[in-house]
């Protein structure tokens, strides 16, 4: 077979990212070859026990690989997001991808043009394509049970656990357990939450909901997706239109489904990934919302040539205000936590990418090569060439 047509011919056909690359280096880029731009992969290849592999980015990037048996080589899918693509995610992607500013307009363009696929939508698409080029066959929840450091892994008998006793209705909805289960989304600390549904088996019920076991389990998980959107999500500081947007797509995938496995299987992810979205906008101890906010803004700009009043206006305050604060609060300047976060990315690039020395200093927008030199090996000790060699990690593959 073919496998580039076949990557090409996917990538027609599903308008998802399609990629085939090698440990040595890319063969076909879908994005590349339509904007005529060459970026850095954002998946770097690393040994995996898993194939297909499924691989979050961010909360609401993913990616999946299947790496063909025959050749060694992976088709990768991706990057593909699970909500509306926002300023804030071409931000990310670049970001991830090492993409220069300069072609974000394109770059917004392209990926708004990607289909928005559920978590598990995504897993049969990785499912199809493992099937597809290595003729085996994998399950859709064996896929999802991998979910990635932060996501959590899902095991088989749990769910086994939960289908058996919805179907022999011994579930019980009681008031302490959906206060304790929606407090665990706020708070936002995954596996914590993991524990207490692998002690504590899923107790959601609301009475009987409708005349069929297919039509009841329906109505229960939108009952309980709206309770943990607006009991846990939304009060654990996930955006409001982003959390109702995600709460749309479960409820319509839901909807789709005809077994009580899998839609018990989605309940089981929806809840965990409300979880994690509301984990990742927690403020830690000790630091303010507005810097906090600061803080963001600088990590998702480092390759733009900002300055204390564009961190300031991200929370339009005064300069000297923001100064202040930001210092009272963690102790250092804003200036050195923008060259500190500069160099910690540059440092991902050294790793993972195969950019000059040049190439990086340009991109973080330092005054010059030389004084990117000077300041890693300062931050560091050692120059930025002894870390790529000491890093010894496979260099990305060109996409």
């Amino acid at each position: 077979m073919n496998y580039v047509t076949f990557c090409k011919n996917y990538y027609a056909v599903t308008g998802i990212p399609t990629n085939l690359i090698t440990e040595a280096g890319a063969i076909y880029s879908a994005l590349s070859e339509q904007l005529h731009i060459s970026t850095e992969s954002p998946y770097p290849l690393y040994p995996s026990d898993y194939n297909p592999e499924f691989r979050f980015a961010s909360p609401d990037i993913v990616y999946g690989s299947v790496q063909i048996e025959t050749t060694g080589e992976y088709i990768i899918l991706g990057p593909v997001f699970s909500v509306p693509v926002t300023d804030e995610l071409v931000r990310s992607y670049m970001h991830d991808s090492a993409t220069p500013l300069k072609y974000k307009e394109v770059i917004a363009e392209a990926l708004a043009s990607i289909p928005r696929l559920s978590h598990i939508q995504f897993c049969q698409h990785l499912v199809f394509l493992h099937q597809c080029v290595n003729h085996k066959e994998i399950s859709v929840l064996k896929l999802l049970g991998q979910r990635a450091p932060k996501q959590l892994r899902q095991s088989q008998q749990h769910l086994k656990s939960i289908t058996e006793n919805m179907e022999n209705k011994k579930m019980h909805n009681t008031y302490q357990f959906e206060c304790e289960l929606f407090q665990f989304v706020q708070n936002g600390n995954v596996n914590a939450l993991q524990n207490f549904l692998k002690n504590n088996t899923l107790q959601l019920e609301e009475g009987r909901l409708a005349k069929t076991p297919i039509r009841h389990a329906k109505n229960l998980f939108i009952v309980t997706a709206i309770k943990t959107a607006v009991l846990g999500a939304i009060p654990g500081g996930v955006d409001i239109e982003k959390t109702y947007q995600l709460l749309d797509l479960y409820i319509q995938e839901c909807e789709a489904l005809q077994s009580l496995e899998k839609i018990q299987a989605l309940q089981y992810s929806m809840i965990l990934d409300f979880c994690q979205q509301a984990g990742e906008t927690k403020i830690p101890a000790g630091i303010s919302r507005e810097v906090y906010t600061c803080m963001n803004f600088i990590r998702t700009h480092t390759n733009e040539s900002i300055s204390v009043n564009d961190v300031a206006d991200s929370i339009q305050k005064s300069t000297s205000y923001t100064m202040k604060k930001f210092k009272t609060e963690l102790g250092f300047t804003i200036g050195a936590f923008i060259t500190r976060c500069k160099l910690e990315e540059a440092k991902m690039l050294l790793t993972y990418s195969t950019k000059s020395l040049a190439e990086i200093s340009s991109y973080l927008c330092f005054s010059s090569q030389p004084h990117f030199q000077s300041l890693f090996k300062k931050q560091y000790h050692m120059t930025p060439l002894e870390y790529r060699k000491k890093s010894g990690v496979m260099d990305t593959i060109r996409l």
